[in-house]
């Protein structure tokens, strides 16, 4: 038995453990761990408050679902299966199932150990002081027993098979984000990847490709870094393969959730350009003045996601404004809200961009302005939407000129 210091020691630190358990985990077990401190018998206690950890973590895998529990181990696994699980399995199982994260693994399997050899469940190899059962004590309790909370897994041909069936109403969206969110960290990010290769796939119909999108915008703003890191993975493999339809996709699918910034500059200088050119293949054709709107609406929400790329800035100036000016004969008045507010929205360098081409006969807003009057004037207006505490000091001069 333990001398009447190392006791007392022990007892002084115990509540400061105890009180880091949820009180519905403060059995029976917990209790009999605390009267064998009180007692020395540090053996014991060690034995007792390692079963109160294994009992949590099965009923954390029992929580999780255990017919989903066989989907992930792709074996049978009943309740039977999880009550013979050596407690080393079982520790693999949970960092498996994200129960446990790689830190808790590696204590709580070295706690397995010395509960193995120096605790009252089998003959010791030797004894333990008042400073090793603390940390023993300590480990078990914030790696096991500290977080009663037990995430529910999502049944995973369950969730494939409702994303490629028929058109989600608002109930079943918000019963399968639910799921999803009350799931933990690890599958989120494979079921949201899952999510991605369906509305990429060529030959997924558009229902499933708007049930997957749904489920990933309610999720988008809870992604962690690994999970954006995995789309970005996958989009990248899309295009290591050449596998444009994919690809393609995919550059969609980003947009659709406003996550262009997590793309590279050449792929979001892509997707500009691609906006950009629609716009104003538009604003050149017939009826322009009736087609512009949804052209000038996708161009303005793709630069509310984040700043429009440096290569593609001179052509998104010039477009703007240009459809904004009109071409001598009117404008188009239904996109004109798109227009003032991208910009307004104009950064310092898009400014003397703007104020820099009017100023010049070699492209078409420079002539606009040059020689129709209507043009000019409605530039005149474009100006005093910006901030004159924007305008860059080397286009001072050319700004307050056109104002006059």
């Amino acid at each position: 038995m333990a001398s009447d210091e190392e006791i007392s020691y022990a007892w002084r630190d115990l509540p400061r453990e105890l009180k880091e358990i949820p009180a519905p985990l403060r059995g029976e077990l917990v209790a009999r761990m605390c009267v064998a401190v009180s007692t020395g018998l540090f053996d014991g206690a060690m034995n007792y408050i390692w079963n109160a950890a294994i009992l949590q973590l099965r009923a954390k895998v029992r929580n999780f679902g255990l017919p989903i529990v066989a989907q992930i181990v792709q074996s049978d696994f009943e309740e039977k299966h999880l009550l013979e699980l050596q407690d080393s399995k079982l520790l693999e199982l949970c960092l498996k199932l994200n129960l446990v994260d790689e830190d808790g693994f590696f204590f709580l399997d070295q706690c397995r150990d010395v509960r193995n050899n120096f605790s009252a469940a089998h003959p010791t190899l030797g004894t333990v002081n008042d400073r090793e059962f603390t940390t023993f004590l300590n480990r078990c309790v914030r790696y096991a027993l500290a977080d009663a909370s037990s995430p529910k897994g999502v049944d995973i041909s369950a969730f494939i098979s409702a994303v490629k069936g028929a058109r989600f109403n608002g109930t079943q969206l918000t019963v399968w984000v639910e799921r999803l969110s009350a799931t933990h960290d690890a599958q989120r990010q494979m079921l949201v990847g899952m999510a991605h290769g369906i509305y990429c796939d060529p030959n997924t119909p558009e229902p499933p490709r708007l049930n997957s999108l749904d489920v990933c915008n309610a999720l988008k703003a809870g992604f962690t870094a690994a999970v954006r890191s995995d789309l970005i993975n996958r989009h990248s493999e899309y295009a290591a393969k050449g596998d444009e339809p994919r690809h393609t996709a995919s550059l969609q699918f980003f947009e659709k959730l406003g996550l262009l910034t997590l793309l590279n500059e050449s792929e979001q200088h892509t997707v500009f350009v691609k906006a950009i050119d629609r716009l104003w293949n538009v604003h050149n054709g017939m009826n322009n003045f009736y087609n512009e709107p949804p052209f000038a609406e996708r161009l303005h929400e793709l630069s509310q996601q984040g700043a429009v790329p440096e290569t593609a800035q001179e052509q998104f100036v010039e477009t703007i404004v240009c459809c904004y000016i009109g071409n001598g004969y009117g404008v188009c008045w239904a996109a004109e809200s798109n227009y003032q507010s991208m910009i307004r929205a104009f950064s310092p360098r898009e400014i003397a961009t703007m104020i820099r081409l009017a100023t010049s006969n070699g492209n078409v807003l420079g002539r606009r302005v040059g020689s129709v009057t209507a043009c000019r004037t409605r530039f005149k207006a474009a100006l005093g939407f910006i901030d004159p505490a924007s305008v860059p000091n080397g286009v001072r001069a050319d700004y307050d000129n056109f104002l006059r």
